[in-house]
């Protein structure tokens, strides 16, 4: 019971060098509407939107602005006549790294007029539905801290329903399972004493494109900064690997 989420890896690194750390109160509120708008809008029955609103107050955003969300959602605010949708984009970065993108948008045209700019101002192109996503595999994934005995966690995570895990730092690991899956993995882990800090949906990819030219590095990393710093955009998964080296050289 083995694996590997090389992007995982690189979103560790690459933080060294962000300038802005996580999601923004923009990306979260609308992770809430949706997910208030997919299922029941009560956090008890919705696994989702429980999800959603535990990352938000992680993050710091107010009760008043979590409560006006799902109130959004459950399209029982007054005078809001705002929808999202949620769509996924495809494209290619420097190098023929492969892309995908994670939108929640209430103006379809306008997200695809930035994201085209973004690929395009960064030497890449925005593709058609389809052109990479046969690249990526989806799977749900428990963030489990606190791990002191790793049998432990094998015997849980087997228990959960889990395909493997990995650990990622000390004490901490990823937790993988088929996408219905999820929440059933995180209440066992839960319930076996781990302390699960996320529960989300991610793309893998099946194969990955080695980055080892520093300009073309520096080319797709600012892409990908771009495409995360806008609102509409939720996600951003690549399938690329770099070295640690090359890295602190970006840094």
């Amino acid at each position: 019971m083995a694996g590997h989420s090389k992007w995982a890896n690189i979103k560790r690194q690459k933080a060294v060098i962000d300038a802005k750390k996580g999601k923004t109160f923009t990306q979260l509120s609308r992770a809430i509407i949706v997910a208030a708008r997919s299922g029941v809008p009560d956090p008890a029955g919705n696994f989702q939107l429980r999800t959603a609103i535990e990352k938000a107050k992680a993050a710091g955003i107010p009760n008043d602005n979590i409560d006006r969300a799902i109130a959004k959602g459950a399209g029982t605010l007054s005078g809001d006549a705002s929808s999202y949708e949620a769509i996924r984009y495809e494209g290619y970065g420097p190098g023929g790294v492969a892309i995908l993108i994670e939108a929640l948008t209430d103006n379809r045209n306008r997200t695809a007029a930035d994201l085209r700019a973004a690929f395009s101002k960064n030497g890449g192109n925005l593709g058609e539905t389809g052109c990479v996503s046969w690249m990526f595999s989806q799977k749900g994934v428990c963030i489990a801290e606190g791990v002191v005995n790793e049998e432990q966690l094998l015997e849980a995570s087997l228990e959960g329903g889990a395909e493997f895990y990995e650990m990622t730092e000390e004490q901490t690991a990823e937790v993988f399972t088929e996408v219905v899956n999820l929440e059933n993995l995180s209440q066992t882990l839960k319930e076996k004493g781990f302390q699960v800090s996320d529960a989300e949906l991610r793309w893998i990819p099946g194969n990955n494109v080695e980055v080892s030219d520093p300009d073309q590095a520096r080319s797709l990393l600012k892409l990908i900064d771009t495409l995360e710093g806008l609102d509409d955009v939720q996600n951003v998964t690549a399938n690329f690997e770099m070295s640690e080296q090359l890295m602190a050289v970006m840094a």
